[in-house]
């Protein structure tokens, strides 16, 4: 098993598929909520790997969210210590920001199902192979990001280009959601705050829409999320416990 800390900035994104496949690798997990402990200042040293998962608010937005800030010079203490890093939606922009690259508004939000296509690069990546041709996969996200400098564009899409990169061989930023699941999406789609951001103009049958696509392509996107979160959870160290003897008398 391993430490794993993760930074989860609100309740209701959570670690999803995620979760079951760190919990049957024995690994620790220590969450790090921003959402509640807005000033905490993790200390990343003696754990083995990084996780950072959404939220709702923006690069940008440090004046209201210092822990953003926080979370950089963190993200660029683990990248310093070679850890495995993983960015999900915000996650990836917080990487992307740390490696100095420019966040900011995409010229359209992304709210649903949205093909997407490893690059050349994706398809021989150890992680992102697990892609097979063109994936639907699920999104939630107004921003974007360049790639940082040196880092390789693993998947793009058709709206918005940059959906997933690497930098170095165990840094990934995922702009789309791989992680969620069929209670994760029906959570996000009947939250308030949610309904507002898909607009009030025929937003519940945007929703309902969305949900009926989601019980059509749930099932190849689970199998997706199992097949490149367990290649990216094998680059995380495995502390093996010591073998105990045990002395037997014949």
């Amino acid at each position: 098993m391993a430490k794993i800390m993760v930074f989860q900035h609100v309740p209701y994104e959570p670690l999803g598929t995620l979760d079951p496949l760190l919990r049957a690798g024995r690994h620790r997990i220590r969450y790090v909520n921003f959402g509640r402990e807005p000033q905490v200042m993790p200390d990343i040293e003696g754990y083995d790997a990084l996780i950072i998962l959404g939220g709702p608010m923006n690069i940008g937005q440090e004046t209201d969210y210092p822990h953003l800030d926080t979370e950089k010079a963190i993200i660029k203490k683990a990248i310093a210590k070679d850890m495995p890093v993983l960015g999900i939606c915000l996650g990836a922009q917080l990487i992307a920001a740390a490696l100095g690259a420019e966040v900011y508004p995409a010229k359209t939000k992304e709210i649903g199902w949205y093909p997407l296509k490893a690059t050349a690069e994706g398809q021989i990546d150890p992680v992102i192979g697990g892609f097979s041709g063109i994936e639907k996969i699920f999104q939630w996200h107004g921003y974007t990001f360049d790639l940082p400098e040196g880092a390789n564009l693993l998947v793009k899409g058709e709206v918005v280009t940059n959906q997933a990169f690497k930098w170095g061989e165990k840094v990934y930023g995922f702009q789309f959601h791989l992680e969620s699941n069929l209670p994760l999406i029906n959570r996000w789609l009947n939250l308030p705050q949610h309904l507002q951001e898909i607009g009030p103009y025929n937003g519940h049958q945007k929703i309902e829409n969305i949900w009926q696509e989601t019980l059509k392509v749930i099932d190849q996107s689970l199998a997706l999320s199992e097949r490149v979160f367990s290649e990216f959870l094998s680059l995380v160290p495995q502390v093996k416990e010591k073998h105990r003897f045990v002395h037997r008398h014949f």
